[in-house]
């Protein structure tokens, strides 16, 4: 799994900072995700020469942000399967079908966190469990936070953050597959993803 390294963060820093921080109700922010300012995606390697792309739209969820004690933030967020799109319909149509994410019988995709540490300036490990397909594992995510709120035409406090990891579609249940002639597989089986959300603070 790709991880991205703490810049200029040690371990035991990391853990000095959460432990000597009291837990303080006040310092925790609640934010929903913004589905109209949100995606997530993916890239997976093609023929063993190049990448394409994929992606969704329909992104929800709650974020309890507690900047004060990192490890009371709470991460609870769904995709919408069924939003995938390639560019190309009738890719879609295959990868939305059974031999991927078969959305008829599965169609969100969810993340609950378990743990978040700081992991640099405005950045964070954030551990949890991703289900996809019906399988559930556990995931690292690296992510990086917006460094300041800011208002909306219409009073909205907003934030946002960008996350990324790798993991193995396999692992998911994920393993339609074709060998080639030269050697090795249409579809490589480690797949790159990305989210980006925009949040809104509850009143």
């Amino acid at each position: 799994m790709h991880q991205r390294k703490a810049a200029g963060v040690s371990s035991a820093k990391k853990e000095n900072f959460i432990m000597s921080t009291a837990p303080t109700a006040a310092s925790a922010v609640t934010y929903t995700i913004d589905p109209a300012h949100s995606g997530a995606g993916f890239k997976i390697r093609h023929l063993m020469v190049a990448y394409f792309r994929g992606g969704f739209s329909g992104v929800t969820g709650t974020v309890i942000f507690d900047p004060v004690n990192p490890a009371n933030t709470k991460i609870d967020a769904s995709i919408d399967a069924t939003t995938l799109h390639t560019h190309d319909v009738k890719r879609d149509a295959h990868v939305k079908a059974g031999d991927f994410f078969d959305v008829e019988k599965y169609p969100t995709i969810n993340f609950v966190s378990k743990r978040v540490v700081p992991d640099g300036k405005y950045q964070w490990k954030v551990t949890g469990d991703l289900t996809l397909r019906g399988v559930t594992k556990e995931i690292t995510l690296d992510v990086e936070s917006a460094p300041a709120e800011a208002k909306d035409p219409w009073g909205n406090l907003r934030s946002g953050a960008s996350a990324e990891t790798t993991i193995k579609r396999s692992d998911f249940g994920l393993s339609f597959n074709a060998p080639l002639e030269t050697g090795g597989f249409m579809l490589s089986d480690e797949v790159h993803i990305h989210a980006d959300v925009e949040l809104i603070k509850k009143a």
